[in-house]
Order: C-alpha cells, then sequence, then structure tokens
C-alpha cells in the first residue's frame, strides 16, 4: 500500500512541478499570475493586443486561424474584432508598419514579439507593461525601470495613467535611480482592472509563444494518469509472478 500511495504522490508531484519552477523565475520582478488555461483571459489578452500593440509589433509565427480554434473564437468574431490589417484568415499577424516610418520614428523596426515571453520569461513581460513612468529628459517622454531608455512610448497610458518617478536623493559622483513609481494621473483602469488586463495580455503573448502548450498541459495530464496506473498495474504483476519464489 505505501509504494502505490508513493506513485500517486510522484505523480501529482510531476503535475505541479511545473507550476512551482514557473513561480519562482524572473527573481526581483512582480509574479505576473499568467495562466494559459484561462481562455477568458487569453481572449481579452487578445483584444488588447490587437487593439494597443499590433500597429506596430507582429507575431509572425501566429495565424488568425491558429488562434481563432485554440481561444475558441469563430473566423467571423477574429475578422471582425481582431483583423485591423486586412490581412486573411489564414495568413500570420504581421503589423503594416512600413520599415521605413518604423526606423524614422524610433530608430528601428518595433521588434516581432511572437517569442518575446519564450526568451525574458512572463514576469518579465508584465513587470515591464507595469513600469513606464512620464521622464521629461527621454526624447519620447516616457522611460521604463524595467528597461532603461526604451525606444518605445508607453501604449497603455490612456489605461493605466501616468506615473512619475520618486528619485533617490541625489550625491556626490552618483547617478540618481527611480525609488518607486507614483500614479500620479489615473486612466480609464483602477490600478487592479490595470493589472489584471497586463496580466491578460502577458498570458496571450505566453500562449503565442508556445501555442502547442495549451494541448501539451492536456495530454500531458492524460500520459502520466496512464504511466501511474501502468506502473501500479506492472506492480501487481510482478507481485504475482514471484510470489512462490523464495
Amino acid at each position: 500500500m505505501k509504494r502505490y500511495i508513493s506513485i500517486i504522490a510522484l505523480t501529482f508531484g510531476l503535475l505541479l512541478g511545473g507550476v512551482s519552477a514557473h513561480a519562482e523565475e524572473g527573481s526581483g520582478l512582480l509574479k505576473s499570475g499568467s495562466d494559459v488555461r484561462d481562455q477568458a483571459s487569453l481572449q481579452r489578452g487578445a483584444k488588447l493586443f490587437f487593439n494597443y500593440c499590433v500597429g506596430c509589433h507582429s507575431l509572425k509565427y501566429m495565424r488568425y486561424s491558429r488562434m481563432a480554434d485554440d481561444l475558441g473564437l469563430t473566423e467571423s468574431e477574429v475578422m471582425q474584432n481582431l483583423n485591423f490589417t486586412g490581412a486573411r484568415f489564414d495568413d500570420p499577424v504581421i503589423s503594416h508598419m512600413p520599415a521605413t516610418l518604423a526606423n524614422t520614428w524610433f530608430g528601428k523596426a518595433p521588434p516581432d514579439l511572437s517569442l518575446e515571453v519564450e526568451a525574458r520569461g512572463t514576469d518579465w513581460v508584465y513587470t515591464y507593461l507595469n513600469s513606464f513612468y512620464l521622464d521629461p529628459n527621454s526624447p519620447i517622454g516616457w522611460n521604463n525601470t524595467t528597461l532603461p531608455n526604451a525606444a518605445m512610448p508607453f501604449p497603455l497610458w490612456e489605461l493605466q495613467g501616468m506615473q512619475t518617478a520618486d528619485m533617490t536623493p541625489a550625491k556626490a559622483g552618483e547617478v540618481p535611480v527611480v525609488e518607486k513609481l507614483v500614479l500620479s494621473h489615473p486612466g480609464k483602469l483602477t490600478p487592479a482592472q490595470y493589472q489584471q488586463a497586463t496580466r491578460d495580455l502577458t498570458s496571450f503573448l505566453e500562449y503565442v509563444s508556445e501555442p502547442a502548450a495549451l494541448q501539451r498541459h492536456y495530454y500531458g495530464i492524460w500520459v502520466l494518469l496512464f504511466l501511474a496506473f501502468f506502473t501500479l498495474l506492472a506492480s501487481m504483476l510482478k507481485k504475482e509472478y514471484w510470489k512462490d519464489v523464495h
């Protein structure tokens, strides 16, 4: 009986192991709390991306049709509410910002975000979206504590509002650093609502970075349960075969 209990405990430990590992990533950053298994969150995140981000950023490895299947959306819903570039349903998500205009505005083309979460992690992306502040010394008027001197202006300022930075006292030979951010001009959303919005957007980008994760999570549970059952059956069979051997 102890052996069987150990097998069951090991199975569920493997199931929960991925969650624990994910919670530890991004030390020193805000915890995103993103969840690619929350379809409603993914749908809200997709809405935010296509309303605020796709004007500059592409998702060249994601097709509108694949996104519709994974997020439980119809072709009509996607084409009417999420497609603002005139693309076909089977096309990848490509921004229509001309490269020459991007170079003029930002110095280089905005990066494709298909693998942004894969490269930096969910906590980094979530913290970045919550770390913009007004900076009169910046050419674009904004700065970011997670990525200082970023060339990107803050696209979600209407939702969050405007944050200002409280700087550390200036000392001889030292450059003042941001001590904390203060919401000086509230936006359309409350702080809690804005945090949920950026969590949804982070979840969507996490899904985009590995769409197969939805199927992998689903099938992984059944595979581990099968292995646990097979191990239990093999153990009982071994015991039966060797019961007369001393």
